[in-house]
């Protein structure tokens, strides 16, 4: 029987878990919503044994990452997954980026360092853009009034819906071990969405602000740091896979149906 065990049972892969558990999966996890107690090692070596499969959430830890360094081993000669991070490309100042583009330049170097661990454990590495989904997404921003218009022309970023992350890490079961970026198919402003939001909300526009305007926190300013379009093709090419919601419009018609 095919049994997954998932290190950081938080929003995408809770999402992942009850997937699996749907095509009658057995999933055992750590994080706040799992049921082993990552500090527990006795119980978390015990179901690494049951385990078929390996799937990490978990992100760095002061420079390292923390699964590899407490379970490197007793993970080794399974399926490994790891869901990263699109940030390990860094500024590409607009351009596209592939799996084949260099990473460890921009903000996220720790990132990009458990990125490579993994990669050389032989995992399915799923590089992630911004992503959005039910109870985390623009609507919510525009809610709580904290939605902004940043004024950076130029500007884009990629994005993914939590449920087209599923879907790629499923169809990454089968897949041969490597990078995957998982984005969808239109990166574009963030202003865009957030534009589309209102319109869906019928609330009014916040307004165009430069950074400074905006008194954006540092991690936020730093979310505009960089600027790049990440490609997909590789894994609609290897995984067989597409995002069912192509478009942040397709993604945000999608949640506000459902609310």
């Amino acid at each position: 029987m095919a049994q997954m065990f998932i290190f950081g049972l938080g929003y995408t892969a809770t999402r992942i878990a009850d997937a699996l558990r749907q095509r009658g999966w057995t999933v055992d996890a750590t994080g706040s919503a799992g049921n082993i107690d990552f500090a527990d090692a006795n119980l978390v070596r015990a179901g690494l044994a049951r385990a078929t499969h390996v799937l990490s959430s978990v992100p760095p830890s002061e420079g390292s990452d923390p699964v590899l360094d407490a379970y490197g081993k007793a993970v080794d000669g399974r399926w490994l997954g790891y869901l990263s991070s699109t940030g390990v490309y860094g500024d590409a100042q607009g351009a596209w980026v592939d799996e084949s583009a260099q990473t460890g330049t921009g903000r996220r170097t720790a990132r990009a360092e458990c990125d490579q661990r993994w990669l050389e454990m032989g995992s399915r590495v799923f590089r992630l853009p911004g992503i959005y989904g039910p109870g985390r997404s623009a609507f919510d921003r525009v809610r709580e009034g904290k939605a902004n218009r940043i004024d950076l022309p130029g500007q884009v970023f990629s994005r993914i819906h939590v449920d087209d992350i599923v879907s790629g890490v499923i169809a990454g079961l089968d897949a041969p071990a490597g990078a995957y970026n998982l984005s969808d198919d239109l990166p574009c402003a963030q202003n865009a969405v957030i534009e589309e939001a209102c319109r869906l909300l019928g609330a009014q526009l916040p307004p165009l602000q430069t950074l400074d305007e905006a008194g954006l926190s540092q991690m936020a300013r730093g979310f505009y740091a960089e600027n790049r379009r990440v490609a997909n093709g590789k894994a609609k090419r290897v995984l067989g896979w597409k995002p069912r919601h192509a478009t942040y419009r397709q993604g945000l018609r999608a949640i506000f149906d459902a609310e």
